[in-house]
């Protein structure tokens, strides 16, 4: 076997495919798109679903790359030696090209060519046949003709050599595993036996059937072939080991994690698997938040994934005694070092990295701090009872009140030898999101289900007529007050009218519900929302307004028509705006979800970075442009099959039934659809958008507006306009003009007031030459000055330097209760082992701040002014430890 470094495999790797005419296609985002129901990409061909599936790629038949990926469903096991959360899979594929022939040729020139293992250490699995599909007799022939020796190869069942979705593209895969010189474990030791004779290498999936909805499989017209080793992997056991940790990716953090916390690698099982979770989930969060996607840390999704990687990397890294400095030394070492070469978005996403990874560690230490204290008292009180186990109600108390993750608890518990009642944790929540709930408003709280709707007749079922008409001659079928089915409701009291038919609209699809009014000749009940609810039933939520209604009663139902036609067109208008936006930005543009009421509409979608002034001009262009092209606004009820043929799109993850409605908006729009349209385009007048804005990661939102709405937008700009014009004495045409003589002036101001600021913190210095010092040889001027902010210390500084011609300069001040102090070391200096950065750190602590920077110049902050006089005398010290 050869050796490789990281780098030298993803080379190796990429150039062999190249050489057999495959396109490097590069690496996509971390963050899954959603349009495979994961939050993160989990497998290189996962960003190729749609062209596996035969839609064309612009690159080409046969694609090659590595790309980076994230697995946190076994993130228990990170800690041994060989789970890691983020890995790189190392890919190539054949999109309807080569097939098994060439594949089992190329996978045997590659273990044995680029890698050098000996053939006859070499083995293979494929698939035996079941009901569904015959011997991979094929697979097995080219793996032999390869190079394979027939004895080394093992027929397996479908739960290992079988590939596929719940349907779909699907077929036989055959892994390749290398032999151990070492006796079989026993009669059934084979590939799959974990005595560590066989080590899986890689795999290749050949995709030649399609699995039907009723099971059933078909040939595939076009068949792939999918390949995927694990970089991390095959790295290790190229180089000899069955750790991971010891390979170049790993190694140096380790060395620093060692250095730092004095503990020694695999001389202490729990400690060594403290670093092991500590060197991963840094570098899985400096992926993630280094990533082109620049996820953040947050309680909802992705980014609760990326924030408990955080929170337990602090976790891990307390038990080792090491300091926030240190974690973030560690996101450092990825970023300028291991993954410099490979991964360059990570050195220009630096600081932005550094940032965020500081403030959800700075936000977590201090979560740890409370939380650690009442947990400890929880655990003593368990010990002291005999009780194995942390009750739900103690652990949702952490939880609510110190913000403490469950996860944490039942870690932290389980180390201790006991358990956690999740069941009860989950019981206590839903108890508190009870009490929210009854402080919920009257609509929301009507809307529950809370098994109310269980004992209504079966029979009782609602049918939205509400397309073509907006009043209703209708008979009340039931009507309830929250909490229990009533005969009546009499004025002033709150409640949920149920009728058979119904013309107002329920909330829906991001369609907000219709209001409007329900007469009867006995009163007046007032809809303020209509909502779907539990056994196919529409609910008119509202209030009697005058007299009282009945069930039984004949009543008129009646939509607000203004409200309803300014709906229809901000649920028209984001029609539009989807397929413009997949015009200006690409066809990777997808629905995440939109909200529409009478007001404004509000549009979700995929796309990983924000758009640019231009590129929102453009769309709001587009859509306008439709607009005034008056195109007709056509539906039709069809089934999902042919509604898929005509290419209407539909939204990820929504369940549809055997019959779907298409909206067609002339030949530019066709999108699967149960809300409610203008009849043309024209109708909608107008679209404005407000604004664009990231939600989450890879997802950004549009709101916007439509018809009269834009109008009143604009008159209140003009107002606005009007107002400032009046305020800075001039008119709206001529603001621009002021606002530029005015900055002009508060220009000039600032740049007096800085000369000011610095004539001043100079007379505060003084003349303090006298108080340089040699230390080793090098110049060391140490001092303080009161009142200066840390711009004027810059200033200060610079000055200083030059003066001392070559040495380093210390500066430090109080102002306002708080200390600022800097350290610029001269060319000079740094070559005698100068470190300015270091320098601060070495002294930050004693006017208790924190900080550090470049060797050439650092600055930090503090709290304790009192200690200054004590930080200047240690400067000396510190820097004698440099100079050597």
């Amino acid at each position: 076997m050869k050796q490789f470094t990281s780098n030298e495999l993803r080379n190796a790797w990429k150039q062999f495919y190249i050489e057999r005419g495959h396109v490097d296609v590069g690496a996509v985002s971390l963050v899954s798109d959603g349009s495979t129901g994961v939050l993160f990409n989990v497998a290189g061909m996962q960003p190729l679903m749609p062209y596996l599936l035969g839609k064309k790629h612009p690159l080409g038949t046969r694609l090659c790359n590595v790309q980076g990926c994230v697995r946190t469903n076994d993130i228990d096991s990170v800690g041994d030696r060989s789970h890691v959360t983020f890995f790189e899979m190392l890919g190539s594929w054949s999109l309807g090209d080569y097939f098994k022939k060439e594949r089992c040729q190329w996978s045997f020139e590659l273990l044995t060519q680029v890698f050098g293992f000996d053939a006859d250490h070499l083995a293979a699995t494929v698939f035996e046949g079941d009901e569904n599909a015959p011997r991979d007799e094929e697979g097995a022939k080219y793996r032999i003709a390869s190079g394979f020796k027939k004895e080394n190869i093992y027929y397996l069942p479908a739960e290992d050599n079988w590939w596929g979705l719940e349907y779909g593209p699907c077929g036989p895969d055959s892994e390749m595993f290398y032999i151990a010189d070492r006796p079989d474990c026993g009669p059934d030791c084979g590939p799959g036996c974990d005595c560590g004779k066989y080590t899986e290498l890689g795999n290749d999936v050949f995709m030649q059937y399609e699995k039907h909805h009723d099971g059933h499989l078909t040939p595939l017209k076009q068949k792939n072939v999918d390949t995927g080793w694990g970089l991390e992997r095959i790295l290790a056991f190229l180089n000899g080991t069955r750790d991971v940790y010891r390979i170049d990716l790993f190694a140096p953090v380790i060395a620093y994690i060692e250095q730092a916390s004095g503990t020694k690698y695999e001389e202490d099982e729990k400690l060594t698997r403290s670093m092991r979770i500590l060197a991963d989930h840094i570098r899985t969060s400096v992926m993630l938040i280094g990533d082109e996607a620049k996820l953040l840390p947050s309680n909802a999704g992705a980014g609760y994934v990326l924030r408990r990687l955080i929170r337990r990397a602090v976790r891990h890294g307390r038990v080792l005694g090491l300091s926030t400095q240190n974690l973030l030394h560690i996101a450092e070492m990825y970023i300028d070092t291991i993954y410099a070469e490979s991964y360059p978005l990570l050195k220009k996403n630096k600081e932005f990295v550094l940032t965020e990874l500081k403030k959800e560690i700075d936000r977590f230490e201090s979560t740890v701090e409370n939380g650690m204290k009442e947990f400890k008292k929880i655990l003593e009180q368990k010990k002291e009872a005999d009780s194995g186990q942390i009750d739900g109600k103690s652990a949702f108390y952490l939880y609510d009140t110190f913000g403490f993750p469950i996860e944490l608890t039942v870690e932290l518990a389980g180390e201790e030898g006991l358990s956690v009642d999740e069941d009860g944790f989950a019981k206590a929540m839903e108890e508190q999101k009870q009490k929210a709930r009854d402080n919920q408003n009257f609509s929301t709280r009507l809307s529950a289900d809370n098994g109310l709707y269980e004992k209504l007749d079966a029979g009782i079922v609602s049918e939205f007529i509400g397309y073509d008409t907006l009043k209703a001659e209708e008979t009340i079928a039931a009507v309830n007050n929250g909490s229990e089915w009533k005969d009546s409701l009499k004025e002033g009291e709150e409640g949920t009218v149920i009728t058979a038919k119904t013309p107002f609209y329920a909330t829906m699809g991001g369609q907000k519900g219709d209001f409007g009014v329900i007469v009867t000749k006995n009163g007046t009940f007032d809809v303020q929302e209509t909502v779907k609810l539990p056994g196919g039933r529409i609910g008119h939520i509202g209030k009697v307004v005058s007299g009282s209604i009945a069930k039984g009663e004949t009543a008129t139902l009646e939509v607000s028509a203004l409200n309803r036609s300014n709906t229809c067109r901000n649920h028209t208008a984001t029609h539009l705006l989807q397929e413009a936006l997949r015009e200006v930005l690409g066809d990777h543009v997808e629905q995440s979800g939109s909200y529409q009421d009478g007001e404004r509409t509000r549009f979700d979608f995929s796309h990983g970075q924000a758009m640019t002034a231009e590129e929102i001009k453009k769309v709001e262009a587009i859509v306008n442009e439709k607009i005034a092209e008056d195109l007709p606004v056509e539906t039709k009820v069809m089934s999902l099959d042919e509604a898929k043929k005509t290419g209407a799109m539909a939204l990820f993850g929504e369940k549809y039934g055997d019959t779907v409605r298409v909206v067609m908006i002339g030949d530019f729009s066709r999108e699967l659809c149960g809300g409610t349209h203008v009849g043309h385009t024209g109708d909608i007048a107008s679209f404005k958008i407000l604004s664009e804005s990231g939600v989450a990661a890879g997802i950004r939102r549009i709101e916007a507006l439509t018809g009269r709405n834009v109008t009143a937008y604009y008159q209140e700009m003009e107002e606005k306009l009007a107002e400032t014009a009046r305020i800075l004495k001039t008119t709206p045409a001529s603001l621009t003009e002021r606002a530029e003589h005015l900055m002009a002036e508060l220009k000039a101001l600032q740049s007096e007031n800085e000369s000011l600021k610095s004539k001043a913190a100079k007379e505060a210095l003084g003349d303090v030459m006298d108080q340089v010092v040699e230390v080793n040889g090098v110049k060391l001027l140490a001092t303080k000055v009161s009142g200066v902010d840390m711009n004027g210390l810059r200033e200060l500084g610079d000055q200083l330097k030059s003066k001392i011609a070559e040495g380093i300069v210390v500066l430090m001040s109080d102002l306002d209760g708080k200390v600022n102090m800097v350290a610029m070391a001269t060319d000079g200096a740094m070559k005698k082992g100068a470190h300015a950065g270091n320098l601060i750190k070495g002294i930050a602590a004693l006017v208790g701040g924190g900080g550090g920077g470049r060797p050439n110049m650092a600055q930090a902050g503090g709290k304790n002014p009192a200690g200054i006089d004590e930080a200047i005398k240690k400067s000396a010290e510190v820097l004698k430890e440099q100079i050597k």
